[in-house]
This record gives C-alpha cells, structure tokens and sequence, in this order.
C-alpha cells in the first residue's frame, strides 16, 4: 500500500478502506438473507400445505387444527378428501343441506366436526 504524505492522501485510503469494509459488510448480510431464505424453504417444503398454512395464520404450533368449523369446499375436493384432512367421518350426517354426496363444488359450506379434539 502506498503511503501519502499529503493530508488528502490519507483522506482517500480511509474512504477506501470505509468502503471496502462496507462492500465486505454488505455482501455478509446478502449471503445470509439468500442462506435463511434457503432454509425457510427447505423446512416449508416438510410441513403439509393444510399444515403450514394453519401455522402461518396462528404464529404458533400449538394451536394447529386440521380444519376450521366452517369450511368452504375448495377446487377438485370431494367429501372423502375432506373427511380424511379434516378427521370429520360425519360430514353428510352433519350437514343437512348436503342431499347428495356425490354433488360438491367449490364454494359450499359445510360444518366440520374433528372426531378428536387436541
């Protein structure tokens, strides 16, 4: 490293090395942000997507539920993919409005009643 004898020679390589620093500093937090976002999305991919998503609302594990006592039939659903995520056996039983099993569509409301509660 060249040394300067002059007052702004001196000014100049601690600005550079400020700036080196900062370079450095920055290109840390960057390697860190991409490695969390890595992992975040490692673990999200374990967890199913029903699951995440109640954690996600709630903010804690504790309180994960398979389903909400209303639920609104989503897209390709049927009341046997229902009863097996929402652990409810008695959902036509449950739900008078239902006359045929067979006729879901998206959009129907339906009352779940999990078999066991935590």
């Amino acid at each position: 490293m060249p040394s300067f004898n002059s007052k702004k020679g001196q000014i100049f390589l601690n600005s550079k090395n400020i700036a080196d620093v900062a370079s450095w500093y920055c290109a840390i937090v960057l390697i860190a942000l991409i490695l969390v976002t890595i992992v975040r999305d490692t673990s999200m991919n374990i967890i199913p997507n029903h699951v995440h998503n109640n954690f996600m609302e709630n903010n804690h594990l504790f309180s994960i539920k398979p389903c909400d006592e209303i639920y609104v039939v989503g897209e390709g659903e049927t009341l046997h993919t229902i009863s097996d995520k929402c652990d409810d056996p008695f959902i036509v039983e449950n739900n008078p409005h239902i006359h045929d099993p067979d006729d879901v569509f998206p959009g129907l409301v339906i009352k779940i009643t999990p078999s066991h509660h935590c």
